[in-house]
């Protein structure tokens, strides 16, 4: 097995990922790579649960670390030929987690 230059995780279970079309997002991120020939460069697999219910489908990229959040199929080809091809995030899309105000 080869060594993936970029390693995206969808999540597919969990409350409400599922619900908000989180497999379909996993289809259209590896369709799109696929058509793109990078199979054997980029990894889209489906993930547990990330942790961020109500935020999703959520992705996340690696090994950049960049969190996206309410993804859409839509989206899909703009991570894959932006970030994925092109190493530049699609800011309007990054999840970033509200910080806690508990001290």
């Amino acid at each position: 097995m080869s060594i993936y230059e970029k390693h995206v995780f969808v999540c597919v279970s969990g409350k409400t990922c599922p619900t908000q079309g989180s497999e379909a997002v996993w289809q259209a991120l590896r369709d799109e790579v696929k058509a793109c020939g990078k199979l054997d460069a980029i990894r889209v697999n489906k993930s547990g649960c990330l942790a961020q219910c109500g935020h999703g489908p959520m992705v996340v990229v690696y090994p950049e670390q960049v969190w996206y959040g309410r993804v859409t199929v839509e989206d899909a080809p703009k991570i894959v030929h932006d970030h994925l091809l092109g190493d530049a995030p699609v800011e309007r899309l990054r999840y970033v987690k509200a910080k806690s105000t508990v001290s």
